[in-house]
């Protein structure tokens, strides 16, 4: 993507520092900053389904306020090392990777108001993923606490000329998010065993119609919208139709 692209930001929106250490992440983010020329952007999260993997979830906020000192230390060829709960730098440890910028922009993703008031003092970005749904973005704008930090909303999304087809392709592969997110939004007060609207947690329908609830999440106030995976009957024909019968709509 790199070789063929000239203007697009490049980037994971988020890596999980729980399963991937942060000096991987620096040295695989400050290659992808070589290779795209300065066009990398890196996203952490702390994930979901950790117990599965036998991995403590507690102190995610601690964990990924090291994870950041560590990589930007290591981009910065900082070699004071870092002393932290969940993760350690020794003293003089480099990247062995090419560094073309020292500090490369940074997103956190989160559905949590301390993640994300913290956010707001580190990135440039907060991304709520696996929403789609307007009423969040104020929330989540308020949460942030700093005007600078954009908005971010980005969650499963299939576009096709066959609008139903589109959102029972959404349905199904939302399903699997739900029971992690679904609790989370605030803005839907859900009993239990009430089943969430599909339309807050995925994009879905003919190009008009994805266009559309684009631009009802931009009118909120969210500031990038991701379309994510699946997006069509195969990912390249999603793509293909984001790109040719989407974005055209989006322009003005």
């Amino acid at each position: 993507m790199a070789r063929v692209t000239e203007r697009i930001r490049l980037g994971p929106a988020a890596l999980n520092p729980f399963t991937l250490h942060p000096y991987e992440i620096a040295g695989q983010i400050a290659t992808l900053d070589s290779v795209s020329h300065g066009r990398a952007f890196l996203g952490l999260a702390k994930g979901a389904w950790l117990d599965r993997l036998g991995i403590e979830e507690e102190r995610p906020v601690a964990g990924l306020r090291e994870a950041v000192a560590i990589v930007r230390a290591l981009l910065a060829g900082d070699e004071a090392g870092v002393e932290g709960e969940r993760f350690t730098l020794a003293p003089g440890t480099m990247l062995t990777y090419p560094r073309v910028r020292s500090d490369i922009p940074l997103l956190i993703g989160t559905w949590g108001r301390e993640t994300a008031r913290w956010a707001g003092t580190v990135a440039q970005e907060v991304k709520v993923g696996g929403s789609a749904n307007p009423d969040l973005v104020p929330i989540v704008r308020e949460w942030i606490g700093n005007p600078e930090v954009k908005v971010v909303l980005g969650s499963v999304s299939v576009v096709d000329d066959d609008g139903d087809w589109a959102r029972e392709r959404a349905r199904v592969a939302v399903a699997a998010y739900l029971d992690v997110v679904a609790h989370l939004d605030p803005t839907l007060g859900l009993e239990p065993g009430e089943p969430p609207p599909l339309e807050c947690f995925c994009i879905a329908g003919t190009p008009e119609e994805v266009a559309a609830r684009v631009v009802e999440l931009w009118d909120a106030g969210a500031d990038r919208v991701e379309l994510g995976t699946p997006q069509g009957r195969s990912p390249l024909a999603g793509v293909e139709l984001v790109c040719d019968r989407v974005l055209p709509l989006l322009r003005d």
